[in-house]
């Protein structure tokens, strides 16, 4: 057996509840995957994103689910080690990656204030671009069930508004595209136990400017402080995260002093008399 196969057979079978099982809930749910779609699945390099193609390729095997993948690696001007690092797990996993280039990290090199947020913005814009090109109507990357509680607490904390990363949404600036999270459910701890399981190496960060991204963007120091306070509040309660995730699911109206939907609020004494 092929690296590449015991790879398959650890989500099918090793991983089926913590991230198959969830992965297709995920899925099924939300409906994020449906007959006819034509998805471009971004690779980052990192372990969530290699997960999620594979996943992926599972799905399009072993599912009723007609549909097709496109697996996607945007090089902003990754050094020489990283590309040859993502090339070589690619390869090692039986992905057929298209890589494509662009040159984002050259011109947010001599952005000072907030390199990190300036880059994600163009990365973003870049794989949309590569999406329409393709003729996808789809863009899956490879969130999971932590980045979904940590977005919510930073909303929370530091944007004064309940909010959270959806599992799905459409693109305002490219019409006829969305935006989808598969992973939605699954735990990063699942991730990395089939990391290890599987005895893989992926890259954490593949921006030349990591060390200056840790130290000076204010997001990502803060991202890291609610993961910090997740696994604090878990030593207590071991169910504090699904908690907050199922919170948002269960919203209770009737409780909240106001809603904002399109940018237009809506203040719970506008009905109170009613």
């Amino acid at each position: 057996m092929e690296k590449f196969e015991e790879v398959e057979r650890s989500i099918i079978k090793r991983f089926r509840k913590g991230i198959w099982g969830r992965f297709v809930s995920s899925v099924y749910d939300y409906k994020l995957i449906e007959d006819n779609d034509n998805i471009m699945v971004c690779i980052s390099g990192g372990k969530d994103s290699f997960l999620l193609a594979k996943c992926i390729q599972e799905l399009i095997k072993h599912s009723p689910i007609k549909f097709n993948a496109h697996y996607v690696v945007m090089d902003p001007g990754y050094n020489e080690l990283n590309r040859k690092m993502i090339e070589k797990n690619a390869k090692l996993l039986n992905i057929p990656v298209e890589i494509f280039e662009s040159d984002i990290f050259n011109i947010v090199a001599n952005e000072e204030k907030s390199p990190c947020y300036l880059c994600a913005r163009m990365r973003r814009g870049c794989l949309y671009s590569k999406a329409k090109e393709l003729g996808c109507n789809k863009i899956a990357l490879g969130h999971h069930f932590n980045d979904v509680i940590e977005t919510t607490l930073l909303s929370m904390f530091y944007g004064c508004e309940i909010k959270t990363m959806m599992p799905k949404l459409h693109s305002d600036n490219f019409p006829g595209l969305e935006l989808i999270r598969p992973l939605y459910r699954v735990h990063e701890e699942d991730i990395l136990s089939w990391v290890k399981y599987n005895e893989l190496t992926f890259i954490n960060c593949a921006c030349r400017f990591t060390e200056n991204c840790s130290i000076n963007d204010e997001s990502d120091s803060k991202r890291l402080e609610m993961k910090n306070l997740v696994k604090k509040l878990k030593e207590k309660n071991p169910n504090i995260d699904y908690n907050i995730f199922k919170a948002l699911d269960n919203v209770n109206l009737n409780c909240i002093l106001g809603t904002k939907k399109d940018g237009e609020y809506t203040s719970f004494l506008d009905n109170y008399d009613e």
